[in-house]
């Protein structure tokens, strides 16, 4: 299976989306396409963008994908002007079906259900690739943001499938602030969408999860009071205070999202020695006007959850990608496979606008991808979806790297 990417930062967005798809045939030495993976920037019209796509690739081969924070590919990396960017898998040896299912912001789970009618597993399915629109209701001078909810958004998914393959994926944001997000849905464009693409034959996927984050004290607190994405309590007391005392202040709280400090649940030895993939994050989204609840990212959490505040590490951040990267492409050279494409699907949250390093930790990424000659897409996110812990489940502040092989 033949892979190629490309990229481009124009204002203009259809002869973007057009230089964008010869490019990606070009580098590729696609001659059918079969499949589009492409996102731009919040500031690209995505109509025009998926126009100018289109123009090249004809009306028949899906493109999925949608909007973006930024861009990385082997060469680039942005998130700064109308950064966007496409990978076209060639159609030999590919099996493919695309689906896609609407009204997300009104029922996560139907949704999830009607598109998992849509892709029942058959034999030799390999992977599910999901994108999604991450905004609800995006957030206003005086509440936070609300998002669509990936927990219920699997569960409807699987009530069908049933683990049959893994789902990797991305609620999908266009910018640093949660405006509205576009989707790009196989044969059209819209929002408040869910698009999948299961795929089959020649290919054999695997994936890893950067981490980043270490408990801050190691002191396990209660939630009390949560009711959906906002959490009350914390051990009787608000939880914006409880975030006060840490802080020493509440400057934080004008942070969307608060930069340094997330939700951690550990689901490994409570006691035991700290092993970065047993733990899932959410992002604190920001504090509730007037009152002492804070908003996480996602609804899963319940009351009697023993969470650990998280620091954001940004040397960790650096060695996990490091490190996970290059263990990812010796063990698919071990077992005798070709790499042939690699998709990171990176939280926002990471970048160094946000974590406010000096270097973007997905560098590290394209050095490894470079080294080991994989051509590389990826775009920064609002959540994560990979298998974590025995299922495919949302998380935040991690880095998922997805690696297409020939079998």
């Amino acid at each position: 299976m033949n892979v190629g990417v490309g990229y481009g930062n124009e204002g203009d967005a259809y002869a973007s989306g057009r230089m964008i798809a010869r490019a990606a045939l070009l580098n590729g030495a696609i001659g059918l396409p079969g499949l589009v993976l492409a996102f731009c920037g919040g500031q690209v019209n995505a109509e025009e963008y998926y126009r100018g796509l289109r123009s090249v690739v004809g009306t028949e081969v899906p493109i999925i994908g949608g909007s973006a924070v930024g861009i990385i590919t082997n060469d680039h990396l942005s998130y700064e002007g109308f950064p966007a960017g496409a990978a076209i898998l060639g159609a030999e040896h590919l099996e493919l079906r695309v689906a896609s299912a609407g009204e997300l912001d009104k029922d996560e789970r139907q949704a999830g259900k009607r598109l998992a009618g849509q892709v029942s597993c058959e034999e030799g399915s390999k992977l599910l690739l999901l994108f999604y629109d991450s905004v609800k209701v995006p957030p206003t001078a005086t509440t936070p943001p609300i998002m669509n909810a990936s927990p219920r958004l699997i569960q409807g998914m699987e009530e069908s499938l049933r683990g049959c393959v893994p789902i990797i994926g991305a609620g999908v944001i266009g910018d640093f602030i949660f405006s509205p997000t576009t989707q790009f849905c196989g044969s059209s464009v819209g929002s408040q969408r869910v698009v999948a693409a299961l795929l089959g034959g020649n290919v054999a996927p695997y994936h890893t999860i950067m981490h980043g984050c270490t408990p801050k004290d190691g002191i396990y607190r209660t939630i009390t009071r949560i009711k959906g994405q906002v959490i009350y309590e914390f051990d009787g007391r608000p939880a914006a205070r409880v975030i006060d005392d840490i802080y020493g202040d509440q400057q934080w709280r004008t942070q969307v999202p608060v930069r340094r400090l997330t939700v951690g649940v550990n689901h490994g030895d409570r006691f035991g020695t700290f092993q970065e993939g047993e733990y899932v994050n959410r992002l604190i989204a920001g504090v509730l006007p007037e009152e002492d609840g804070i908003v996480i990212f996602e609804p899963d959490l319940e009351e009697g959850t023993e969470i650990l505040f998280m620091l954001r590490d940004s040397e960790k951040m650096m060695d996990s990608v490091r490190t996970n990267a290059v263990a990812l492409l010796e063990r698919i050279s071990a077992d005798g496979r070709k790499p042939v494409f690699g998709l990171y699907i990176d939280c926002a949250g990471r970048t160094a606008n946000v974590s406010e390093t000096l270097t973007e930790e997905a560098d590290e990424l394209r050095t490894v991808c470079n080294r080991y000659r994989v051509p590389l897409l990826g775009f920064y996110s609002g959540v994560e979806i990979a298998p974590l812990l025995g299922t495919s489940r949302g998380l935040d502040w991690t880095g998922v790297f997805l690696v297409l092989c020939e079998r």
